[in-house]
């Protein structure tokens, strides 16, 4: 099943998408509380996809790739590396990523990303199926200049965190094995980052099972698992798409900061 949360006449609704997206059979309640079947159905072209999730909670890891990690000059980290972007971050399909006024150097980064559908604390890996909702497509954007000069004292946040920095959609796909999921990334059509899922460091099952030994993971938080090689700039004027087996497209346009 892939799942959207969508628009239709300013009403927000979660539906599924059926085969072709061009259908959404809509349904009443949502994927974390129980979602039932109506006798709806809307056409793609008349609703606004928005993101996943509400203004989640967002867990990023770094350096979750050895060819990333390679391509940073950076070795492979002793634990996982671990950092949030707010949720005022997250964007959905379709929406422009804004190019901060005073950005220098602003990256794509092309990323599996985990859902989390109900409340955990203390989760095995091999459990952690049971506590994922399902899988999106995300894009990590990043202020290189800021992240390089906060990373030098120990912080992360603005570099990561500016409005429109955290992409997420089309749909969450929830019958999906995370473990061998090609994802593409382009730029203007141009292919920048091409992976596979089974080259991740940490595997899902075992993101879910660091964060859960310290802290409760809530339903709708979403986790970012890392990026591959193939990082690099964007600009106003530029589009980025990233896409992953069995879940979509995620495409975003870049646009200048207006005040």
């Amino acid at each position: 099943m892939r799942i959207v949360r969508y628009a239709v006449g300013g009403v927000r609704h979660y539906g599924e998408l059926e085969s072709g997206d061009v259908r959404i059979a809509r349904f009443e309640g949502d994927p974390f509380t129980g979602l039932s079947p109506t006798e709806y159905v809307d056409q793609v072209g008349d609703v606004v996809i928005l993101p996943p999730v509400d203004r989640p909670r967002i867990f990023g890891f770094a350096y979750n790739y050895a060819s990333h990690v390679d391509e940073t000059d950076h070795e492979i980290p002793e634990v996982p590396v671990c950092f949030m972007k707010p949720s005022t971050a997250v964007v959905g399909p379709g929406d422009a990523i804004v190019y901060p006024e005073d950005g220098e150097l602003i990256h794509f980064e092309g990323e599996l990303v985990v859902i989390i559908g109900k409340e955990a604390r203390h989760v095995k890996p091999s459990q952690a199926h049971e506590y994922i909702l399902g899988y999106t497509c995300g894009n990590d954007v990043s202020d290189r200049i800021v992240q390089r000069k906060e990373s030098t004292y120990g912080t992360l946040l603005i570099g990561k965190g500016h409005d429109t920095f955290a992409p997420l959609g089309p749909a969450i796909a929830t019958e999906l094995d995370p473990a061998g999921l090609s994802l593409t990334t382009r730029v203007n059509g141009t292919v920048m980052q091409s992976a596979t899922t089974a080259d991740l460091l940490l595997p899902v099952p075992d993101l879910v099972g660091y964060l859960s030994r310290y802290l409760t993971l809530l339903p709708g938080d979403v986790i970012m698992t890392g990026t591959p090689s193939g990082v690099g700039p964007i600009r106003p004027g530029d589009e980025v798409e990233v896409e992953i087996e069995g879940i979509g497209v995620l495409r975003n346009p870049v646009v200048a900061e207006s005040r």
